[in-house]
């Protein structure tokens, strides 16, 4: 039987399959932002795929990062305005019950 005499080298033994051609890789366009993505997964520009938004970018992050940021550091600055009409609505609600 038939053995090689010696080792095959990593360069003569590649060498074999370059004449193959490897298959094209496509690419696509997204639907939303026009940025050049590979087909069949999600954008990384802006977050969609197929036109539905599926996940949050690095951009929408570091924005909700920041925001939580500085709601720890001046948290009683941060009141929202249904926040302030809550409050007036159940002071005048008890100030109603203290005169009945």
């Amino acid at each position: 039987m038939p053995v090689p005499k010696r080792k095959t080298s990593k360069a003569r033994r590649n060498k074999r399959s370059a004449g193959i051609l490897k298959p094209k890789v496509g690419i696509a366009l997204c639907q939303t932002c026009k940025e050049v993505v590979m087909p069949h997964e999600v954008c990384k520009g802006c977050g969609y795929y197929r036109g539905v938004k599926v996940i949050r970018t690095k951009e929408e992050r570091r924005q909700e990062r920041e925001i939580a940021k500085q709601v720890r550091q001046h948290p009683l600055e941060e009141v929202s305005a249904k926040q302030k009409e809550q409050t007036v609505d159940v002071q005048e609600v008890t100030e109603a019950e203290k005169k009945n």
